[in-house]
Parts: structure tokens; C-alpha cells; sequence
């Protein structure tokens, strides 16, 4: 099955391709979209749809996702990948939010991940996957990417980037949220 994901990262079509069943083609094609959602699921409906409407009659797939930690309400939330502003930097985004957690007693965190799909139809639907965690004092390991060098899961030891991928991808907020989608895209 063909299927055109609205986006332009690497890292995220490596991940998808690893979780969605084998034979399904990801064919990358970033629509360009302002993410002016208030929410992760808006922002993958929007990209979703436009993806469609440049592949009518295909399957398209979008996703927005991000961190959300309980000492900043919520934040970087729907802003993780531009959290310390323009142009986007993963450097700077861990560094804002270490030095925005310094002293929190409370370091718990999740990140979530939001799938919109659009079938050939037109139908829609969206997916999510959750994973809670907290933020650890400082950055370790050279796997993933984004705030993974930053994020202890439940139930570990290590952050996302010190695990390997499949150990990561089986309990990821993007795993999850793949697994969910597989069974719309594979009913």
C-alpha cells in the first residue's frame, strides 16, 4: 500500500516504516501547511488534508506531536518543535527546557502523538498514542531525536535516546499511535 506522509523529517518516516507492517510504501510529500492548530490533532488534520488534496484518490497520513510536561502547564506542547522560537533548533529547544525545569520538583512529562488519516474517499480519521514519562537533568545518549536525549519513559531507566529503535518504537507515543493506525489503514 502506498501511503503520502505529510512531512519532511527523516527520523519520522525511518520510525513509521519501521512500526507499519512491511511492504507499506511512505512516500514523503511535505504540503508546506502553517500548523495554526490549537491542538496536535488540528495540526494533522490540516496537514492530512492538504496532503490529500494534492493526491486525490490516495492514502494520506500526517502526524503532529510533541512534549507536554506538568511544571509548564502543558508546555512546549503543540509549539515542541519551535519552543525556543525561529529558526527551529533541537540544541536550543533541550536547552530552553532544562533551564525552564531547573529546580521543578515535578518533572513528570508525555509526549503525544496525533496520526490523521485520509483515505481514498475522503473519509478521515485520527489516531492517538501517549507516553508518559518525566524529563531527566541533563541530555544523554546519540539515538532519536528532538527532546529524546531528554525523556526518561515510565517504567525505565534511560532516555529515548539511549534505547534502541525497536525498544523505543514498542513503547513510543508514535508507536502507539502507528499501531492504532495500522488498523484503519490494515482493518
Amino acid at each position: 500500500m502506498k501511503i503520502y506522509v505529510a512531512t519532511h523529517n527523516a527520523h519520522k518516516i525511518s520510525e513509521m516504516a519501521a512500526i507499519l507492517p512491511k511492504g507499506t510504501e511512505l512516500v514523503p510529500d511535505d504540503p508546506g501547511v502553517e500548523e495554526t492548530g490549537e491542538t496536535f490533532e488540528e495540526n494533522a488534520l490540516l496537514k492530512a488534508r492538504a496532503t490529500a488534496r494534492r493526491h486525490p484518490g490516495e492514502w494520506t497520513l500526517a502526524d503532529d506531536s510533541g512534549l507536554e510536561t506538568a511544571a509548564l502547564g502543558g508546555a512546549p506542547g503543540v509549539r515542541s518543535a519551535r519552543f525556543a522560537g525561529e529558526p527551529v533548533s533541537t540544541a536550543r529547544n533541550n536547552a530552553k527546557l532544562l533551564a525552564e525545569l531547573a529546580g521543578a520538583a515535578d518533572r513528570s512529562a508525555r509526549f503525544r502523538c496525533c496520526i490523521a488519516l485520509v483515505a481514498p474517499d475522503g473519509t478521515e480519521s485520527v489516531v492517538q498514542g501517549v507516553c508518559p514519562g518525566r524529563i531527566a537533568e541533563s541530555a544523554s545518549g546519540a539515538e532519536g531525536f528532538g527532546y529524546d536525549p531528554l525523556f526518561v519513559p515510565d517504567g525505565r531507566d534511560r532516555t529515548f535516546a539511549e534505547l534502541g529503535p525497536d525498544e523505543k518504537n514498542a513503547i513510543s507515543h508514535r508507536g502507539a499511535a502507528l499501531r492504532a493506525a495500522g488498523k484503519v489503514l490494515f482493518p
